[in-house]
């Protein structure tokens, strides 16, 4: 893993966690073990990343403390509507660049975004494309790769509309 990759991984469970998506105090240690042995630098990093098993609910505070000093935190708006609409489009952006399975991204915006925002014009491509994904069957005529590559287009048609949308704010 890579200086850059680590840094990544850390701004990734940053998000995340921001999102509240749970994650467990093992992938923050490990992280905090990965960026460390990439290179990274930050005082509380070492101490992250040497945390033993008994001191696992020191994890959260201490991996904080160390996207502070790498000025890795993030903070999701604090409309939760806005809230919303950032992790929809962290997520479309995760499916776009392929750090994110399709099935799984389109999921995750059906069940846990558009339901929130009351099924919005602007997710219903995605939304379309979570459910021919869970439901999809070999009679229909369309591989499942198709499918997902129809996401993937779907995810980067919303981040253009998105972020002009945004622009235009």
């Amino acid at each position: 893993m890579t200086r850059d990759d680590a840094l990544k991984q850390l701004s990734h469970l940053a998000r995340e966690r921001a999102f509240g998506r749970h994650v467990g105090s093992h992938l923050l240690i490990q992280a905090g073990l990965d960026a460390l042995v990439a290179g990274v630098e930050s005082p509380s990093l070492a101490m992250l990343a040497g945390l033993l098993r008994s001191e696992e609910p020191e994890a959260s505070e201490l991996f904080d403390r160390v996207l502070d000093e790498l000025g890795l935190l993030f903070r999701p708006p604090a409309d939760p509507r806005a809230a919303k609409w950032a992790a929809a489009s962290w997520i479309a952006g995760q499916i776009a660049d392929g750090s994110l399975d399709p099935a799984t991204g389109t999921h995750l915006i059906w069940s846990d975004i558009a339901y929130d925002l009351g099924y919005p014009e602007e997710l219903e491509p995605l939304v379309h494309c979570a459910h021919r994904l869970d439901h999809w069957e070999e009679s229909w005529g369309v591989s499942l790769e198709r499918l997902s590559r129809d996401a993937v287009e779907a995810a980067r048609q919303f981040l253009g509309k998105h972020s002009a949308t945004e622009a235009g704010d």
